[in-house]
């Protein structure tokens, strides 16, 4: 993973570069309204504007389903862009055709051309290798900087790599050596917590963990299947039925490799699931073995929270991916805000993977004290679990 070579290691002066940046980004009447995304990049960009390079940036935007379909159009992207990198920035009226065309002939040294949604092509999420050509024919050098699609081999993620020179972004140069070496060679003790609704989803991540770290910890939705496989009462918490054998073994073989396995102690309970989500709801705090048989369990208890932040206290490594309860809810919140917090107070390298976790840290307000947030959902669940993402593969080798 960690032997590609990154945007410093080409020569770029002078030469028309194409940029896969994730600007997927939210737009309310026409405004960008998180800007993360933008923000992180902008290291890239202006090292490609630095050198001389002419820079054409690509991404897509939401689902319009292969279609042109203006509401996904990345004009707000543009204006964004071109405030913050204080030259403008032109957007193409299409993707490949005589606008974008003619637009990435005429672009000079230093100058930036953003093409429009690559989603508006059917083609892209086919990888179409005709339309993966006619992409990288626009340009010189392929970078690729989203790493939140670097799970996807679609034709901007990985069919251009086949016509070009690939190499790496920062972005996805800081995810693949900061979470490459916490699990490849993690300083210890390494601790990798796992939450979110399903046990189904992380199944493969568990694997891989779990011949990695000395210590997993699991919260949220999916520790009460592993409750239940011990034969504990979890009333209508959320259950797997097909994955108990699965947890079952999960605990045995976890005993066998030395890895401490910890699951919540108390459990916060409630009749009913919110509505709306950050609606009232009544609960209190019960055994985790003690679920009455009319409750469902929607956040850790107290004594878990000081389990689980004991646990992260002593790490020098820590993965986190999943919240510990309906965190969206403030009365459901505090397990997770533990974690959070534990995290943010551990001094050890801090990995917080995409999606709710990393919302939750932001929202939190303890996003500067985590070492490193991944920009990519799936992508961080599918470098979890160890598997080669299509978007880094194609990359060139040092």
């Amino acid at each position: 993973m960690l032997n590609k070579k990154s945007v410093t290691d080409i020569d770029v002066s002078g030469k028309k570069v194409l940029v896969r940046c994730d600007f997927n980004v939210p737009i309310k009447d026409g405004v960008v309204t998180d800007d993360n995304r933008i923000v992180g990049a902008l290291p890239t960009i202006r090292y490609l504007l630095e050198k001389n390079a002419k820079v054409i940036l690509c991404s897509h935007l939401g689902r319009p389903k292969g279609e042109f379909n203006m509401k996904y159009s990345l004009s707000p992207v543009a204006k964004k862009l071109s405030e913050y990198l204080g030259v403008p920035v032109v957007l193409a009226k299409d993707v490949v055709g005589e606008d974008a065309v003619s637009k990435a002939e005429n672009l000079k040294n230093g100058e930036v051309l953003l093409l429009e949604n690559v989603r508006f092509h059917a083609e892209e999420e086919k990888n179409d290798p005709e339309f993966s050509k006619k992409l990288a024919s626009l340009a010189e050098i392929y970078v690729n900087d989203a790493f939140g699609t670097a799970h996807r081999a679609h034709a901007s993620t990985a069919g251009v790599a086949d016509y070009l020179p690939a190499v790496c972004g920062f972005l996805i140069q800081k995810e693949i050596e900061i979470m490459g070496k916490a699990l490849d060679d993690p300083d210890r003790p390494f601790v990798a917590i796992l939450g979110g609704a399903k046990v189904a989803d992380k199944l493969k991540v568990i694997d891989n963990l779990l011949n990695k770290v000395d210590t997993l910890i699991i919260g949220g939705g999916m520790a009460y299947t592993f409750l239940a496989s011990q034969g504990k009462n979890i009333g209508k918490s959320l259950f797997d039925a097909e994955k108990v054998e699965y947890c079952r073994n999960m605990l045995a073989l976890a005993k066998e490799k030395g890895v401490d396995l910890l699951l919540p102690v108390d459990t916060v309970v409630g009749k009913a699931f919110p509505d709306p989500i950050d609606g009232e709801v009544e609960v209190h705090t019960v055994h985790a073995d003690s679920i009455a048989r009319e409750e469902m369990g929607l956040d850790i208890g107290d004594e878990t929270r000081k389990l689980f932040a004991d646990a992260i206290k002593g790490a020098k490594t820590v993965v986190w991916n999943g919240p510990m309860g309906v965190f969206e809810n403030p009365t459901l919140a505090k397990g997770t805000i533990a974690v959070a917090k534990a995290l943010a107070e551990s001094g050890a390298i801090t990995i917080v993977g995409g999606g709710d976790s990393a919302a939750a840290v932001e929202q939190l307000g303890f996003a500067d004290r985590i070492t490193h947030i991944s920009t990519g959902g799936g992508a961080s669940l599918e470098f979890l679990e160890g598997l080669e993402l299509p978007g880094i593969a194609c990359l060139n080798n040092k």
